[in-house]
């Protein structure tokens, strides 16, 4: 029995090893440019009809202060600042050596005009835009549906 433990921890170990070879990393969710990088991009699903939808990511690693002033995506016909100020254009500020967030709970952008559903593990082409920075292309990613 002691055998087919260890061959079975050492198969666990192996698979784990050659799945972090061959899968994207943790990392995959980072958009870089020359001056911050954008962390993890992401929305909830929604449901059929809704208009709006939530978006959230983190800013590190900033060299120089920026603002974010717009967003893209075919997902959608615009977009605005959410949370507080709410229904605003998009401006928001990103300080140098600052690490800020938009998040469900605070200052957040939200796309307006959906013109599908978002399901939940779909990924969808974003452009973000910098005042300083220019154009980011990244990957909006649905996660879970809200629970009510």
């Amino acid at each position: 029995m002691g055998h087919i433990i260890h061959r079975r921890g050492v198969l666990n170990t192996g698979f784990a090893l050659i799945g972090s070879l061959l899968l994207p990393s943790a990392h995959a969710c980072e958009f870089y440019s020359d001056n911050l990088t954008i962390i993890h991009p992401w929305t909830r699903a929604s449901a059929h009809g809704a208009t709006a939808a939530v978006v959230c990511m983190g800013f590190k690693d900033v060299v120089q202060s920026d603002r974010l002033i717009g967003a893209t995506t075919e997902l959608a016909e615009g977009a605005e600042l959410g949370g507080k100020g709410e229904g605003r254009a998009v401006d928001f500020l990103i300080q140098e050596g600052q690490a800020p967030e938009l998040s469900e709970a605070g200052v957040h952008l939200r796309l307006t005009g959906l013109k599908l559903p978002l399901e939940v593990g779909w990924q969808y082409p974003m452009t973000l835009v910098f005042e300083k920075t220019g154009p980011i292309p990244t990957q909006l990613t649905v996660e879970y549906t809200r629970f009510r």
